[in-house]
């Protein structure tokens, strides 16, 4: 499956060139494409399904039995057909029925199953959007630092052409000469690094995407100064919502203790209801046919169910403690990211305003003396390390804002127990 085919077509250009794919644009083929978030869905129509079972009825059984064939003289003064032999026949129709709350219990877990797999697909896509937003902010900063490489590189063999000038001129040393064609060597190594680690950023990507023969040729539509400046989703002020994957194991807990109802129910036995029609002519009188009623059940004498009830009570315990322990880690990631976002964008917003812009003043400032003779080639390759560390740190930053405002993001959606059953 190419690229060319999950871009949408506003996106696409008459010529064969590369396309662009924006996040929103990977973000949606996600939902559609994605393996994992396929699986999920296929989760809700198995739980749908379990919850049609569980209200089904028992099916009734069939009986028919006829005694007495071997009998001397089976015919009857009516005749010797079939019906009119002295044979025991009896056709009955038994079913079950189940008492003690069985099947509302039953019912009730299957509810609960359907909700608890509503939200783990939801939980699906949650992971799904912060996953597809930090991979594409990966291949943003792949892309800025090969840029900034380049830019770098481009500086620098600037800075060669004029010290080969003034080394022609007898103004510079071989070996200063030799030092600025090293850097800008190693600029390009660097650049050739970025470019191979922008490639396996758009494969991750596409793997995300659900494209069964990624290649990475794709560019991204969107900036990495965009991306970082979008802000992370506000709380949600409703006391009752809780996380996808929070309320899945709350969904699961209460599935457990409908089961533990359910185990406990079982002791009660079940009676089965018999409906039969027996005919059976007699051997010289006219025939006898008789309606029949019974009832049968199992006697609760030796197993009483009580290892699966023990079984039921231990998982109510451990969809009890799952519970606990996915809020207070809803608690903590919300806080984490918080503070992981906070740091990002302050030290992103300090790069924009003060350092960056030093940075480059005092590159711009030794350049200009190292043209001038006024600086030495220390000075200047010092200059030169500094701002680029400078840009490729800003690069950074600007990532790293993005990621944890994905994260951030990923660790506030939640939703109600009304919102998740209005899912489809």
């Amino acid at each position: 499956m190419m690229l060319a085919r999950l871009v949408p077509v506003s996106a696409q250009s008459a010529t064969n060139a590369v396309q662009p794919l924006s996040l929103a644009d990977a973000k949606r083929l996600a939902c559609e494409r994605n393996w994992d978030l396929l699986a999920a869905k296929s989760g809700v129509d198995a739980a749908t399904a379990q919850l049609l079972m569980a209200k089904e009825f028992p099916n009734p059984t069939a009986n028919w039995n006829t005694y007495k064939i071997g009998a001397n003289e089976a015919a009857t003064s009516q005749g010797n057909g079939l019906l009119d032999r002295s044979y025991d026949t009896i056709a009955a129709i038994n079913q079950l029925i189940e008492i003690g709350g069985k099947r509302k219990d039953r019912q009730a877990a299957a509810r609960a199953g359907v909700l608890g797999a509503k939200a783990r697909f939801l939980d699906a896509k949650r992971t799904l959007d912060q996953g597809v937003t930090k991979a594409y902010v990966a291949v943003l900063l792949a892309e800025e630092n090969k840029r900034v490489l380049r830019e770098s590189g481009s500086y620098m063999r600037h800075e060669q052409e004029i010290a080969e000038e003034r080394f022609k001129a007898g103004d510079l040393a071989e070996s200063d000469l030799k030092q600025i064609q090293v850097s800008v060597e190693q600029y390009v190594l660097q650049e050739d690094a970025a470019k191979a680690a922008a490639v396996q950023a758009r494969t991750a990507v596409e793997i995300l995407l659900g494209v069964s023969r990624p290649k990475g040729d794709w560019q991204p539509y969107d900036s990495l100064e965009q991306i970082s400046g979008s802000s992370p989703s506000q709380p949600i002020s409703s006391t009752n919502a809780l996380r996808p994957d929070v309320l899945a194991a709350k969904t699961d807990w209460r599935a457990a203790e409908d089961n533990l109802k359910l185990a406990k129910a079982m002791r009660i036995p079940d009676p089965t209801v018999s409906l039969g029609y027996e005919h059976n002519p007699p051997g010289g009188g006219p025939p006898v046919d008789t309606l029949n009623i019974g009832m049968s059940f199992p006697l609760p004498i030796w197993n009483q169910n009580k290892g699966a009830i023990d079984a039921a009570r231990a998982a109510v315990e451990q969809s009890r403690l799952a519970f606990a322990k996915l809020q207070a880690q809803m608690i903590s990631d919300v806080v984490n990211a918080e503070a992981a976002f906070d740091e990002a964008s302050s030290r992103l917003k300090r790069y924009h305003e003060q350092i960056r812009p030093q940075s480059a003043s005092a590159r711009e400032s030794v350049v200009f003396k190292f043209e001038k003779g006024g600086a030495t080639l220390v000075d200047l390759l010092e200059a030169e390390r500094t701002d680029n560390d400078v840009r490729l740190a800003t690069a950074q930053a600007m990532a790293d804002t993005a990621s944890t405002a994905a994260d951030l993001t990923a660790a506030r959606t939640t939703l109600t127990e009304t919102e998740l059953s209005l899912e489809k």
